[in-house]
């Protein structure tokens, strides 16, 4: 739940990739890139 959290935020443009907690990143990387956003990863 926390990682669809962050990658809406990332989405929307509210907060950056880099503001992720580590152990949340491998969820986050599955959701941005189902949302064919490939490209907020790392930034």
């Amino acid at each position: 739940m926390l990682a669809m959290l962050f990658a809406t935020y990332i989405i929307r443009g509210k907060w950056v990739y880099a503001d992720v907690p580590a152990e949340l990143k491998p969820d986050v990387d599955k959701i941005l890139r189902a949302e064919g956003r490939e490209d907020l990863i790392g930034a």
